[in-house]
């Protein structure tokens, strides 16, 4: 038995049988191959020094019998000897000696390029790439050239790979079948290579060759997400040609851009032309939800259900993430209009399994804000857990419970008790943290998120919690502006450490700068807690009227939101 397992690998792996030596008279004799006992004895050494951890043996043994053989099992049981003994340079022998023995296969250009990229050795990679290309089928050679770009993000010199690989590209960017691809391929090694002037101009000329290849469109894609502007030109170019998916990559581009207009515009248009393309009213109805037109968000949320339910079983189970979305935001909108039976059978729907424990800890919250802490609590921490991801779901959503029903204390108690269990996990500490602040144990606190910095140097989050609780209780102002500042170079851009950051100098008395920051923040993060900051630093720059538009606006995005109800109560503002 033990002799089945080391020589099966190979042995039944290979295109030769051997030649039997007493074959009844009736039986038709086997084709003689090239596999006669010598060779399968060759074979059969090489597998038990493999086993017997002599690679260098039986690298040798194995190779050798290929090359006899030109049995492409053989070659690929010698690279993989060499590769599972770290001999880059032995497996790169065997891959040539596989390439010369069938010109033809594609499995050993692939295995040849492969090992010299993982070597490193870029400068080595252009015929292998020519070869593997030349070798493809002209139906599949559109899709493989596009397939080659991931290869080559590891090397150490993209630049270098980028260089190799427009070489390689040149003779089938002028191919009419596969010149679009070729040139978009070409943009993304570029784009590895932090070229977006190459990558840019090899868009270009991919659309140019072919307005109708989504390939070319899909780099500009990519190139507008890298803060390119003349890439959207392209992606336009082909949006008469785009496929509705395509259109939809294109409208989350401009979600994260903030254009929702013009996202709504291809909302409209995908709509119009693709009026059963389910995922354009799934988005739709969240950016309805969002600008708080809860009547027309029901109606494209329920509208995104019926697509789906009536879609092939295939789709259904692609679409599984999204009903879930669905659901969840329509319970939502039931809950804000107080129909709390709606909003739990809504989430009794939710039935993709990676939905399940969140769906759980929805109606948890549910029950919460109805005044059953306890009775949800019990229902959060009797649910069970299949992932790392259920557990620390569990945990926060035990918390947050307890938090949004301001029982600090409890929370407190209880975080103090997962910290000893899990003494690793430091968002615990910093929810520990959090809840000491919320309970006045200011230096508590702050001795939390110095030991989380200590622990986690390059971490934003403790530098931006201490920062902004020093300046939110006006105390130390200057290390407060200290400590965000260090957060924002740590996390450039964040609208909510900027927003920290404004608080600080309003405390501090600089209202300019303030009222510059929150202007931003809330521009690129429309939140009701920002809104709370940004209006009461324009009520104190006497700019009553703008005030009172941030903070309807803030109500709007949540009218529930602690921060901007205290706000609007403390300063009595009339709404």
């Amino acid at each position: 038995m033990r002799f089945k397992t080391v020589l099966l690998p190979v042995l039944l792996s290979c295109s030769f049988v051997l030649h039997a030596q007493n074959a009844s008279p009736v039986e038709t004799a086997p084709k003689r191959s090239a596999l006669d006992a010598p060779l399968f004895y060759e074979i059969l050494l090489g597998e038990l020094n493999a086993r017997a951890q002599e690679p260098g043996t039986a690298f040798s043994l194995m190779l050798d019998a290929a090359r006899k053989t030109k049995d492409p099992a053989v070659f690929r049981r010698a690279v993989q000897i060499a590769l599972q003994a770290r001999s880059g340079e032995s497996a790169l022998q065997a891959a040539k000696a596989w390439s010369q023995a069938l010109p033809n296969s594609r499995e050993a250009s692939h295995f040849t390029l492969q090992i010299l990229l993982g070597m490193n050795r870029v400068a080595d990679t252009l015929e292998p790439l020519k070869r593997g290309i030349q070798l493809t089928t002209a139906k599949e050679r559109r899709d493989f050239i596009w397939s080659l770009p991931p290869n080559f993000e590891r090397v150490s010199s993209r630049q270098l790979a980028a260089v190799i690989f427009q070489k390689a590209m040149n003779d089938w960017a002028k191919d009419p079948s596969v010149g679009a691809t070729a040139w978009a391929a070409s943009g993304r090694v570029w784009l590895a290579a932090a070229d977006k002037t190459r990558a840019l101009e090899a868009a270009t000329k991919g659309a140019a060759a072919d307005s109708r290849s989504e390939h070319p469109a899909l780099l500009a894609l990519t190139l507008m997400n890298t803060d390119t502007p003349q890439a959207e030109a392209l992606v336009k170019k082909h949006l008469p040609h785009a496929r509705p998916e395509f259109r939809m990559a294109y409208i989350k581009a401009l979600l994260r851009s903030q254009r929702e207009d013009d996202a709504k515009r291809e909302l409209q248009a995908i709509r119009t032309e693709t009026p059963n393309y389910a995922d354009a009213w799934l988005i739709d109805g969240a950016l309805s939800m969002q600008a708080g037109q809860l009547e027309q968000a029901d109606t494209q949320f329920k509208h995104y259900l019926t697509l789906v339910d009536a879609a092939t079983a295939e789709q259904q189970v692609e679409a599984r993430r999204g009903r879930s979305q669905a659901f969840f935001s329509l319970s939502q909108m039931a809950f804000k209009r107080k129909d709390f039976k709606a909003a739990q059978d809504w989430l009794q729907r939710v039935d993709n399994p990676d939905d399940l424990v969140q769906a759980q800890v929805r109606r948890a919250s549910l029950m919460a804000q109805q005044g059953q802490v306890d009775e949800a609590l019990e229902l959060v921490q009797a649910l069970p857990a299949k992932s790392d991801a259920d557990v620390n779901l569990k945990r926060t959503a035990e918390i947050q419970l307890l938090r949004d029903a301001k029982l600090y204390e409890r929370a407190r108690d209880r975080l103090l008790q997962m910290t000893e269990q899990f003494p690793d996990e430091l968002d615990l500490v910093y929810e520990l943290a959090m809840a000491q602040e919320k309970l006045g144990h200011l230096s508590e606190m702050e001795r939390l998120l110095r030991t989380l910095i200590a622990a986690k140097p390059d971490d934003p989050h403790a530098y931006n919690a201490l920062g902004y609780s020093l300046a939110d209780h006006n105390l130390r102002l200057p290390e407060a502006i200290a400590l965000i500042t260090k957060a924002l170079e740590l996390a450039p851009n964040d609208p909510f450490i900027t927003d920290s950051l404004a608080w600080a100098q309003f405390r501090s008395g600089n209202i300019e700068e303030a009222l510059r920051l929150l202007t931003g923040a809330f521009k690129d993060r429309p939140d009701a807690e920002i809104a709370a900051h940004l209006g009461e630093v324009l009520w104190a720059a006497n700019q009553q009227p703008e005030a009172v538009l941030i903070f309807r606006e803030g109500l709007k995005i949540n009218p529930d939101n602690e921060t901007l109800t205290q706000t609007i109560k403390r300063l009595g503002v009339p709404l």
